[in-house]
């Protein structure tokens, strides 16, 4: 199932890895703040999740690295690349 399904199904959890301050100017609605630099400390909340855990951030840069070190840990996750792309796709939920 590719990330655009699984966001318009519901059928994960959104995680935006941005700053708090970058994620409290905007965000996915029901998505999960855990910024980039907190993951490795908060990784029992991490691993509670309802996986696959759709990762997010402005561009798609720090997703990309939470995804990398997190698929190392076992993690089912996917770099959703922007927020506003995955704010896109939940948009058109079904």
């Amino acid at each position: 199932m590719n990330i655009e399904n699984l966001i318009k199904e519901k059928a994960c959890t959104i995680v935006d890895v941005r700053s708090h301050e970058e994620f409290m100017g905007g965000h996915v609605t029901d998505s999960i703040n855990i910024p980039l630099g907190d993951i490795q400390e908060r990784m029992e909340e991490v691993e509670s999740l309802k996986q696959p855990l759709i990762l997010c951030c402005a561009s798609g840069n720090r997703s990309g690295q939470a995804q990398h070190y997190l698929a190392q840990k076992g993690i089912d996750c996917y770099n959703g690349g922007s927020w506003l792309d995955v704010n896109f796709y939940q948009s058109q939920t079904t």
